[in-house]
């Protein structure tokens, strides 16, 4: 996907999220994101987005990290946080569409620039989190397009699993294949002891999962199970991904 097609990408998952967030229970448990309520959620996106504003905007040449509480500039009142986050959601649509192509600003995945690298990473945290919305206020989440679900899964196979500090790890090595029904996606991770290699294509594996894009993308960030998806050979390879692939806050 393109750099233009990423940010509208943060505009439109940043749009539902709020919207569903606004009609619901802040005290609500959020069932995708064990030991969060609705309202850490809403606080959680509001800090990610004022603090990739602050990177692009400032401009970071290094990382900026810390408590997100303080980078956010504290948490608001409760009657204020919907309102809240959509001024930083806004504030991060500005800058996104407003900055330079040749942006050289920190980032921490491989991207063809840091305009695409931001882009791109908070159209897909943005998209993750309007998921957790979903689940929690309306019980259901609605598919992501297939092209914008394919562009998620290549972003975190190739970025964060791939990653040296991943802990997606296996002695004896496994093998995951991912196959995507609905767009020209398939993908094999080999999970080592020294870490996870990521290649496109077709290859025998350990366990094997095919379905949509947009099932599959919410798989691999562990935000629902295998339901409704064909699921060949060693199921482990599953309970091996959802322990060890995380991606958390620092």
């Amino acid at each position: 996907m393109d750099v233009a097609e990423l940010i509208a990408g943060v505009r439109r998952e940043g749009d539902r999220l709020l919207r569903v967030a606004a009609t619901g229970d802040l005290n609500a448990p959020v069932p995708t994101c064990p030991g969060w309520e609705l309202r850490d959620l809403v606080r959680h996106i509001g800090g990610i987005h004022r603090w990739a504003r602050q990177v692009i905007a400032t401009p970071f040449t290094r990382p900026l990290v810390g408590d997100l509480e303080v980078i956010a500039g504290g948490w608001p009142a409760d009657t204020d946080l919907v309102s809240w986050a959509k001024a930083g959601h806004d504030r991060l649509m500005e800058t996104l569409e407003q900055a330079s192509p040749d942006l050289a600003v920190w980032s921490f995945l491989p991207a063809p620039s840091p305009l695409a690298f931001w882009a791109r990473r908070q159209a897909h945290e943005t998209a993750m989190h309007r998921a957790d919305a979903e689940a929690t206020v309306i019980g259901h989440i609605d598919p992501y397009p297939v092209d914008f679900a394919l562009d998620g899964l290549d972003e975190i196979l190739y970025g964060f699993a791939s990653r040296p500090r991943s802990q997606l790890r296996s002695d004896p090595q496994k093998t995951f294949h991912l196959h995507a029904t609905d767009g020209a996606g398939e993908w094999v991770a080999t999970i080592g002891p020294e870490g996870t290699q990521v290649a496109n294509g077709h290859a025998k594996a350990d366990c094997a999962v095919s379905g949509p894009a947009s099932d599959l993308f919410l798989l691999v960030w562990n935000r629902r199970d295998t339901t409704g998806l064909q699921v060949f050979g060693d199921t482990s390879v599953l309970d091996l991904w959802r322990a060890r692939m995380q991606v958390r806050w620092e």
